[in-house]
């Protein structure tokens, strides 16, 4: 085998995988070039990095030295969510892995790993079995609806401002000075459009606004 076809092969297989889990996995749910850059950047140069551990013989210690600072690293310019987080940790953690079992020859283990991975996060996505509550909270100005007895009217005027099927509501701070109200409303994502959105109790339904 040529000496640059192995290494080759081994970059294809990792570019390959981290392809169908960003682009037919993450893709399909959030479209986010910034997101969709760092992943394909971090990954590359990951395996690269890890590759070049194994040629030189370097300590595996090291190794992971260097998978831990880019595990920790924090970007300070705008607050990374949760879930952009986490595959970002699956896409670091994923060529370091490839590497060191295609440098002991464990093409069953990688195999099994990478396909349950992908199969673990597209079932995951999709919400298959699960049934997922959304959160939003809002500042609300009717704030006679808060007390108990009035809850079902609450509940309704809820459901007609903001068009979501809320399921439940939870009072926050009351501020009496202002006649306003925190609530935290839940509501099924299912059938829901998942693009973050600011819910504005409006002026021309009877004041307040969105948080």
């Amino acid at each position: 085998m040529s000496p640059f076809t192995e290494p080759l092969m081994r970059f294809g297989v990792n570019f390959l995988i981290t392809l169908i889990i960003v682009r037919f996995i993450y893709y399909n749910k959030q479209k986010d070039k910034n997101y969709i850059f760092t992943f394909f950047s971090l990954n590359t140069v990951v395996f690269l990095v890890i590759g070049l551990f194994n040629v030189s013989e370097i300590s595996v210690g090291v190794g992971f030295g260097m998978f831990a600072i880019f595990s920790i690293l924090r970007f300070r310019t705008d607050t990374l969510p949760i879930r952009e987080m986490t595959y970002l940790f699956v896409l670091i953690a994923l060529p370091v892995v490839n590497s060191l079992l295609i440098a002991k020859q464990g093409y069953p283990q990688m195999i099994v790993g990478n396909v349950g991975l992908i199969l673990i996060l597209f079932v995951l996505e999709r919400g298959w079995g699960f049934r997922y509550e959304a959160r939003k909270s809002i500042t609300y100005e009717r704030i006679d609806l808060i007390r108990p007895e009035n809850w079902g009217e609450l509940m309704q005027d809820l459901k007609t401002r903001t068009g979501l099927p809320i399921k439940r509501i939870e009072i926050g701070r009351v501020n009496f000075l202002r006649d306003t109200a925190e609530l935290n409303i839940y509501y099924e994502t299912r059938g829901v459009e998942t693009a973050e959105v600011k819910v504005s109790t409006s002026q021309s339904t009877g004041g307040g606004g969105g948080e």
